[in-house]
């Protein structure tokens, strides 16, 4: 397994948190180490998609209202899985992880540079334009 130095990104969590809980879940399956999130012992999906007992989470706000009682959450939790990420959602959290950016929607990226006085969106691909080193 390839370690490095930790990253972290902030998230838009009512648009990406279960997104982001998803892909952090198959991590170990897209590694090969299991075939299933629920046999990855240190996976939170056993609790949130199963109702096995850890003492170590506490479900966010977002994951409780995906149904009105355990069973319906877990439920809708698993739903989330069968429809799985598509590439571009994959790529993307990737992206945003390995560049310390942010994620979320444009309004949330904006309130985060105002707030923060940082980018945190990528820059264009490629060099400066020769106005813009001009300056």
């Amino acid at each position: 397994m390839r370690e490095g130095r930790y990253k972290a990104s902030l998230i838009d969590s009512d648009a990406w948190l279960l997104t982001c809980m998803c892909y952090i879940e198959m991590n170990p399956v897209r590694t090969g180490m299991v075939s299933h999130p629920y046999e990855y012992r240190w996976s939170s999906y056993a609790a949130n998609a199963r109702g096995v007992t850890n003492a170590l989470l506490s479900p966010h706000m977002l994951y409780m209202a995906l149904g009105e009682d355990p069973p319906d959450r877990q439920y809708a939790y698993r739903k989330l899985f069968r429809r799985g990420l598509v590439d571009s959602q994959v790529h993307e959290i990737r992206e945003v992880l390995n560049q310390e950016l942010v994620l979320g929607g444009e309004d949330f990226k904006d309130k985060i540079t105002q707030m923060a006085q940082r980018q945190v969106r990528r820059g264009r691909n490629g060099r400066p334009s020769q106005r813009a080193t001009d300056g």
